[in-house]
């Protein structure tokens, strides 16, 4: 995410409704998989592991992330572990599966006709392989384990096509995962907190109750 509108903007909104939030400059391109995936699991173990000194609760980490990044909020919501006991790190015990994942008109899949060719290109190279193409096409990768999610995404996006979110939302309820999905009938891509559309704005309350639904 862009961290002067898809970034510090959101957490000072996350903080205006009381929740604690860190902003993560994880690796794009010229890195490729697994370095933002990596990025992000430490991310999350770290703030889990340190949850006592920042006096937050370490059973409650969301992960939101926008368009290319929400395709790394649902990767982290598909791929995570429950850390490894045996590590040297105290941090690398930790989960790194998050409690709640909110991506906003992600990309989620990396197959035609619906991904985001540029994504998926950033992420695994000019000649992908099918077998990584699966793997991180996240709405095949969804389980009854997958956390809480909510969507959100507008109609007419010309950039990454509404149906990457209706294919994750399909997946959650196949695997009867809650979440909460919400398409909005027309606003460009990119919009963050969408504050110059009045409609579309409303995410952030439907959100923020969602939130506090989850116990957030």
């Amino acid at each position: 995410m862009r961290a002067d509108h898809e970034g510090e903007p959101i957490a000072l909104w996350l903080n205006s409704i009381g929740i604690a939030a860190f902003v993560l400059r994880y690796r794009v391109a010229p890195y490729q998989y697994p370095c933002a995936l990596k990025d992000v699991q430490r991310a999350v173990r770290y703030v889990r592991h340190f949850a006592n000194d920042y006096g937050i609760n370490g059973s409650k980490i969301g992960v939101l992330g926008f368009s290319a990044g929400g395709h790394l909020t649902t990767t982290i919501g598909t791929h995570y572990d429950s850390g490894n006991p045996d590590a040297e790190d105290p941090i690398d015990r930790e989960s790194c599966r998050p409690e709640a994942i909110i991506p906003c008109y992600p990309v989620v899949t990396l197959k035609p006709p619906f991904t985001h060719e540029g994504s998926r290109m950033n992420l695994l190279g000019v000649e992908s392989d099918p077998v990584m193409v699966d793997a991180l096409s996240n709405e095949s990768q969804v389980t009854p384990d997958t956390p809480p999610t909510f969507l959100w995404h507008t109609a007419d996006d010309e950039a990454v096509p509404v149906e990457n979110a209706i294919l994750f939302a399909s997946a959650l309820s196949k695997n009867k995962v809650p979440f909460e999905l919400h398409v909005y009938e027309k606003g460009r891509h990119g919009l963050g907190l969408a504050e110059e559309d009045s409609h579309v704005a409303t995410w952030t309350s439907l959100c923020g109750t969602w939130l506090e639904r989850q116990q957030f």
